[in-house]
């Protein structure tokens, strides 16, 4: 019998090994929140947007590259066309172990089942407040009814986990984070709540000053609950606590008060092909140009993204006192 071949991996020059793609479709959303984007954006024209072919493509040369996990993100990612035909053909990759998506739940009520149907095992939704009016100065143009409609949904619809994921802002949404734990215990999912990132010119608040960190709202939680340090992992960088009374699990992703950069395990694809490194650099290639250059050259395509490990910084350098230093919004970041 035919011994089976070691499958190649990607590891960078600081000997991490990226074993996780994020894949942004699209730049479009329906929301416009505080935090992610501007009021009056300017999104990429549609022929620079890679294909649902030239997507699939550039999946697959990272699976034949060892990467296990890929994460489909945007923009808001159901709002793409056809896009439940790509996450079925990315679901069917062999190698790879994990398809999920993030989501901000206003297309849940109609397509969860499809996504669940499509492959995707796993779903993060979401939701930055259960106040029907703060929901909507948070997303500017999102309805909290139609989202909650979509978590119901997605709940029913047999996927292996669901999270919620919130973004926390001082003087916002700062007051609600029991009240969203309490969502999540409710419905037997997990919880992660996420620092604001600087990344682009949003002109809705002062990011230093709405700065809320994952220690705060850890004392916060601890008011309530007791939180029992865990050594899960989803392949993120979320660290998880257990709440003793629930077995639910909180998750903190803390590029700020707790840079997670030296366990960086993954990369990202923008939705007009730009493969960058690290979320808080500039370092990227662009793998439109390669794919468009050379059609259906698997071989260069995965030379390309070899040849990126070189380019990945050791991390970010974020300073909330200071004007982003990455000009481009979360949005076209992919996630």
């Amino acid at each position: 019998m035919q011994e089976k071949t070691a499958r190649e991996t990607l590891v960078d020059k600081f000997g991490r090994r990226v074993n996780y793609v994020r894949i942004s479709v699209t730049d479009r959303c329906d929301f416009r929140c505080v935090y992610c984007m501007s009021e009056d954006m300017q999104f990429v024209p549609r022929a620079k947007i890679l294909t649902l072919e030239e997507l699939k493509q550039i999946a697959t040369a990272f699976v034949e590259l060892g990467v296990e996990k890929i994460r489909i993100t945007g923009g808001e990612p159901l709002v793409r066309r056809n896009v439940l035909k790509l996450l079925r053909d990315i679901a069917q990759l062999e190698g790879l172990r994990e398809l999920t998506i993030t989501t901000n739940g206003s297309q849940l009520q109609r397509l969860a089942k499809k996504v669940r149907a499509a492959g995707v095992r796993r779903l993060n939704i979401s939701l930055d407040s259960l106040d029907h009016d703060l929901f909507r100065r948070l997303t500017r143009t999102g309805n909290l009814g139609k989202v909650l409609q979509g978590i119901e949904a997605a709940s029913k619809a047999g996927f292996e986990k669901i999270k919620i994921n919130a973004v926390i802002l001082k003087n916002r949404n700062h007051l609600e984070i029991a009240s969203l734990v309490e969502f999540a215990i409710q419905r037997e999912m997990d919880i992660s709540f996420i620092e604001e990132m600087p990344l682009g010119m949003i002109g809705d608040h002062d990011r230093a000053e709405a700065y809320y960190s994952s220690d705060e709202i850890r004392s916060d939680l601890e008011e309530r609950y007791t939180l029992i340090p865990t050594s899960e992992t989803t392949g993120g960088p979320s660290r998880y606590f257990e709440i003793a009374q629930t077995g639910t699990k909180v998750g903190f992703i803390s590029p700020h008060s707790h840079n997670f950069c030296d366990t960086c395990n993954r990369v990202r694809l923008t939705a007009e092909g730009r493969l960058l490194l690290c979320l808080g650099q500039e370092h990227s290639i662009d793998l439109r140009h390669v794919i468009r250059s050379f059609p259906n050259n698997q071989d260069r395509l995965k030379d390309a993204i070899r040849q990126s490990m070189s380019i990945k910084p050791q991390g970010h350098n974020f300073d909330l006192t200071e004007q982003p230093v990455i000009f481009r919004h979360m949005s076209a970041t992919g996630g």
